[in-house]
């Protein structure tokens, strides 16, 4: 382990640098060495951090969202081009943290929604209910169209509002299968279905 990662090290310094430490890293990670990937992980734990806590102030979420963005990072890097890595990195923790956010504001607007058919009056809140009943059975059919090995994750991920680590804990797999689920899963959908089927 010590002289794996000292060998990481001088091959970086042999290239130059910050940049050239960065890039000896990605080279090795891309040929599928997971000491370098743990040597970026260390080398930008803090800078993920700070940037998903800045959106969500606060710690524990903050910590949750950093271990989704490195799983990001390591699927994403054979397409990194070489911009600027730590600006990179940033870019993808914060965006990921804002949609972290934007999903806990679409909670809340759901359980205000749920509180205000709870004391609308009677006849508009039955209407409203039997509307949004059927919409919710449509999907929950839709789902059930979908093959087996993707229905678990669809489920969890956008209905119970699960992590990529619960998920995968729950599977007993790497966050990483449970992401690489999710996106054959969207394109499965993007092929299987269209607008008119929801309405």
């Amino acid at each position: 382990m010590f002289l794996e990662k000292l060998y990481v090290y001088i091959d970086a310094g042999l290239k130059g640098g910050r940049e050239g430490l960065d890039e000896a890293l990605i080279d090795k990670i891309l040929q599928g060495n997971d000491h370098a990937f743990r040597l970026l992980v260390e080398k930008y734990r803090n800078t993920v951090f700070y940037s998903t806590y800045g959106v969500l102030r606060n710690e524990k979420d903050a910590e949750d969202a950093a271990q989704e963005v490195f799983m990001k990072i390591y699927t994403s890097l054979p397409k990194y081009e070489k911009q600027g890595l730590k600006t990179w990195i940033t870019r993808i923790a914060v965006n990921h943290a804002i949609d972290i956010k934007r999903k806990k504001i679409r909670r809340k607007e759901d359980e205000q929604i749920e509180y205000e058919e709870f004391h609308a009056e009677p006849t508009a809140s039955t209407e409203w209910l039997i509307i949004k009943k059927e919409k919710q059975q449509i999907l929950r059919d839709k789902i059930e169209e979908l093959p087996e090995n993707y229905r678990g994750v669809v489920k969890g991920f956008y209905f119970q509002d699960k992590t990529f680590k619960e998920l995968a804990e729950e599977e007993n797999v790497l966050p990483k299968s449970i992401e690489v689920k999710l996106y054959r899963a969207r394109q499965w959908m993007k092929k299987h279905w269209k607008e008119d089927d929801f309405s």
